[in-house]
């Protein structure tokens, strides 16, 4: 018996081609997202509206992972000046134009364990020093060790994340409004900020 195995291609988008690949990376969001640790509850209207800044900003990056012509995992990344107010608050008093905020990196299950959440970060952080930024950022879903949703296997990502250089930055929580799967109404959410110096 013979297995083919399919390469994966792995391309930073820009410009009109982040707009083009928009609808896709909402659909990956939905799924992705549903799993713990973010619960999310997702629709394709909800998606567009907040993926909106992505479109508008032309700092904007989107590392897709292709197989074939399909999208089957997305890393975005736009200046943290671009992106939506509730994640730029726990920076007040820096400067903005210095960080560059990482968004989503969402892959399918059947895709992990390739490499390719470094490569997305290589992506993003390679785009964010041709922006001449000297930090790059992203949040991280705060959920308790007990939250009844957890599932007994996992693995939270922290020691992948320092393997990457990068560290909680203390005091820098935002909050961010969704709905949880199986819950009737949106929750407000904490997530704790990880910043690493480019």
């Amino acid at each position: 018996m013979t297995t083919e195995t399919r390469t994966i291609e792995v391309r930073s988008l820009t410009g009109g081609a982040v707009d083009a690949a928009l609808d896709d990376l909402a659909r990956l969001r939905i799924d992705v997202f549903r799993d713990w640790p973010y619960l999310y509850d997702g629709d394709l209207d909800y998606e567009r509206r907040y993926m909106a800044s992505y479109r508008d900003s032309p700092g904007a990056v989107l590392v897709g992972a292709f197989d074939g012509d399909r999208l089957v995992g997305a890393a975005t990344g736009t200046p943290m000046e671009d992106h939506a107010d509730d994640f730029a608050e726990p920076f007040a008093g820096r400067d903005l134009t210095r960080i560059f905020y990482c968004a989503e990196s969402v892959l399918l299950p059947g895709y992990r364990g390739r490499g390719l959440g470094h490569a997305f970060f290589d992506a993003r952080e390679a785009h964010a020093r041709t922006l001449r930024r000297e930090t790059s950022a992203f949040c991280a879903v705060i959920r308790p060790a007990d939250h009844p949703a957890r599932p007994a296997e996992y693995r939270p990502l922290d020691a992948f994340w320092r393997k990457r250089g990068y560290a909680p930055l203390a005091g820098a929580v935002a909050r961010f409004t969704w709905k949880d799967v199986g819950v009737e109404a949106a929750t407000g959410k904490s997530l704790q900020f990880w910043t690493k110096d480019l």
